[in-house]
């Protein structure tokens, strides 16, 4: 029985050395980061300046490779079926690892059973936009308007399922108002209908509204966010006018395939959160209109369980599939 009990013992002390081992020299090779959306957008933007932090706390590069389509679904599908080694890693975003459990009746991975998080970069709230031709001033005139008209204000959105769409399907039933919806092939030919007039009015993630409402071509009435945002401070929160339901955002973190060590995962998580603090990294980020918002692998699992659950029950109550 001893010599049982102290083999077992051994064997322990040979994983655990063998786990430190791993982790001390990972990595020895680039690590990829599969961004799921195309290059130049705020996500692209978001992971490319923390990636680039990133490589220079863990001494590799870290190679970015864009996968975009079917909502982000391919990218995820690639790392989802990638080995487990810690070399290929998925910006996972409240579209590929929250909403589309939902929304698609066939998703190609599993969310909770094919990956791991590794950790929560950042996020970016939705901003309510409308033009200055409207005649809309307020949150509290677009809702008068809307109930003297139901069903006539229409709002375009980057496509049914996306984050602008269902913020507008939170903000109709919390205003209790009905609204049209009108889904574009993307945020810039809905934003391009918004400033023509053919929509009434448009949620938009800051950064790509952001300019335009500093020249004067579209007017802000409220922010998705928990707080004014920092770009907008003038601008009022839903939560402020009295419609705290009304909360979005964009958000974008790490996700390793299944199975990846923790040692490995632990190690990542640590070099992200440093990464988060340099300097030119929030400078970076704050410009597209994003705070950095690290969380740990625990502290994002949690996180990442509560917005499938959050995001499949609006997905559900209003009826939105895409098959």
């Amino acid at each position: 029985m001893k010599k049982i009990l102290y083999a077992i013992t051994l064997l322990a002390a040979l994983a655990g050395w063998a786990d430190a081992a791993l982790a001390q020299a990972y990595p020895s090779k680039p690590v990829r980061i599969v961004v799921p959306f195309a290059a130049g957008g705020a996500i692209d933007i978001i992971v490319r300046a923390s990636a680039q932090q990133l490589s220079k706390e863990l001494g590799q590069q870290m190679v970015v490779d864009n996968r975009p389509g079917a909502s982000g679904n391919i990218g995820a599908e690639i790392v989802a079926k990638s080995a487990p080694d810690g070399y290929t890693l998925v910006a996972g975003t409240s579209a590929t690892h929250a909403v589309n459990a939902a929304l698609y009746a066939k998703l190609p991975y599993d969310i909770r059973r094919d990956f791991v998080p590794v950790a929560h970069i950042a996020g970016v709230p939705n901003v309510l936009v409308v033009t200055p031709a409207s005649g809309i001033r307020s949150l509290d005139d677009l809702i008068k308007q809307a109930r003297t008209a139901p069903g006539r204000l229409s709002y375009g959105s980057a496509g049914s399922g996306t984050s602008l769409h269902l913020a507008g399907e939170l903000f109709g039933d919390a205003a209790r108002v009905g609204l049209l919806h009108i889904p574009y092939k993307g945020a810039a030919p809905a934003t391009a209908d918004l400033l023509g007039g053919q929509i009434t009015m448009m949620f938009n993630t800051v950064p790509v509204a952001l300019p335009l409402i500093r020249s004067g071509k579209l007017t802000a009435l409220a922010v998705t966010s928990p707080t004014r945002h920092f770009a907008l401070p003038e601008v009022p929160t839903f939560g402020e006018l009295g419609y705290a339901s009304v909360a979005s955002e964009t958000w974008v973190g790490l996700f390793a395939p299944a199975g990846t060590p923790r040692e490995l995962v632990d190690k990542l998580a640590q070099a992200l959160e440093r990464s988060l603090r340099d300097k030119s990294v929030v400078e970076l980020l704050r410009k597209q209109g994003a705070e950095p918002q690290f969380m740990d692998p625990a502290a994002f699992a949690r996180y990442v369980d509560s917005e499938i659950a959050r995001w499949g029950g609006v997905v559900r109550a209003a009826g939105i599939k895409i098959d």
